[in-house]
């Protein structure tokens, strides 16, 4: 049961929401940028996606950790941690005058926004009902989309006025100005010891390690297509769309920009949908497996045909990779279900193990593409040709995780456990 009124409620999911609105933006702006970086650094492909992927390695590297500490010490304390690492992280990126410190700027801003969703999904777990939790999760995302088509047109008009430099400046004031609001308006969390104070912390006697979640078989289950479809879904989005839209499209870098900025906006649209009509299907019992199983599919479909069109789907590659992210936002359910498939006192860290594995796969698919692409063109294959590629090894790992998802035993079966 809740124990926020329904104000308070809107006003924390509010407060969460700015911060991850923001690590969204952060997380996506590589796209926007990577023609601008690959000139003025001299980046080669297999570069670009390590730059890119830097951010999730930094995001990933911090997740065991994160979900400890989010058990025992609750939300608000954590993420305002974690955020100012991010606040340094952005003002690094701003001065960097290398590939090696924009890495290193990259991967501490991905540390520093790696509890942006965690933080509120292990929060809501505690606050909201079940079907509250689907649809804040839904709109979590749908908060992040936001973000990410801020990082599109918006980027795109702002770089000849500001230039890039002075763009992550202003991220690391309004990152600084999302801690104000959250420590404002989120309840605190009592450590164990002082369980008189909390609003709905840590239970007595709670386990502290990862065993009871790696050993979980509806985790097991969900693993490989955290990892594959969901981390490969965030890998395109957030980097290899601008790419193949200038490389295979044959798009000039503003076109790219407007188009990441339709299949950012398509994102929003559908996890906004996501938020309207997952409570009504959690309460008719429709699990998420059930509809990763039938949804997921679709995804397939459509990269397979932007992989065979290549060149002769020119015009519609936008569309083609907007429809794509749509279809695989089915694998997104699976989060929120991973959090309520074990006992509040461990959903934290059930929580960040599943978004570990995700991020790992982002990372994974993020730099793996770059170096297919630079080991495909050393064989002599065009660059539009060697994306192709990269992106039919991908839906083939990606089939692959589906199917053991599908095969999974029968006994791996969804459940919620209550407080």
């Amino acid at each position: 049961m809740s124990t926020l009124s329904r104000n308070k409620a809107v006003l924390v999911f509010l407060s969460f929401a700015a911060a991850y609105f923001l690590s969204a933006l952060v997380r996506a702006i590589t796209a926007t940028l990577s023609p601008t970086l690959t000139v003025e650094f001299a980046l080669s492909a297999s570069d670009l996606g390590l730059l890119a992927g830097g951010y999730f390695l930094g995001f990933a590297s911090l997740q065991l950790p994160l979900g400890t500490w989010l058990d025992r010490y609750g939300p608000r304390r954590v993420i305002l941690w974690f955020l100012s690492m991010a606040v340094m992280g952005c003002l690094a990126f701003s001065m960097a005058g290398s590939f090696v410190s924009l890495l290193v700027a990259r991967v501490l801003t991905g540390m520093g926004v790696g509890a942006c969703l965690m933080a509120p999904l292990t929060g809501y777990r505690r606050w909201f009902e079940p079907a509250a939790q689907m649809r804040a999760n839904s709109w979590m995302l749908m908060t992040g989309s936001l973000g990410m088509v801020a990082s599109t047109l918006p980027v795109q008009w702002l770089m000849p006025i500001t230039g890039w430099r002075v763009i992550f400046i202003g991220l690391a004031a309004l990152i600084a100005v999302s801690m104000v609001l959250i420590y404002w308006r989120v309840p605190g969390w009592a450590s164990p010891d002082d369980p008189s104070k909390h609003t709905g912390g840590p239970e007595q006697g709670a386990s502290q390690g990862y065993g009871e979640v790696w050993r979980h078989p509806f985790f097991r289950k969900m693993a490989l297509i955290g990892f594959f479809n969901y981390g490969g879904l965030i890998a395109i989005q957030t980097l290899w769309a601008t790419p193949w839209m200038i490389r295979v499209g044959g798009f000039t870098p503003l076109q790219a920009a407007q188009g990441l900025f339709w299949i950012n906006l398509t994102m929003l649209v559908t996890f906004w949908t996501w938020g309207w009509i997952m409570p009504a299907l959690t309460r008719k019992g429709i699990a998420a497996q059930r509809m990763i199983a039938v949804g997921l599919p679709t995804s397939f479909v459509v990269l397979g045909l932007l992989v065979i069109g290549g060149g002769e789907l020119r015009a519609w590659s936008g569309l083609a990779l907007a429809l794509f992210c749509a279809c695989s936002t089915f694998v997104s359910q699976s989060q929120p279900a991973v959090g309520m498939a074990f006992p509040a006192a461990l959903a934290g860290r059930a929580l960040s193990a599943y978004n570990l594995v995700i991020f790992a796969g982002v990372f994974a698919v993020q730099w793996g593409i770059g170096l297919m692409v630079d080991g495909f063109k050393w064989i002599g294959w065009s660059e539009a040709d060697a994306l192709r590629g990269a992106f039919g090894v991908f839906l083939f790992l990606g089939v692959g995780a589906y199917l053991h998802f599908l095969m999974s035993k029968s006994h791996n079966q969804e459940r919620t456990i209550e407080n």
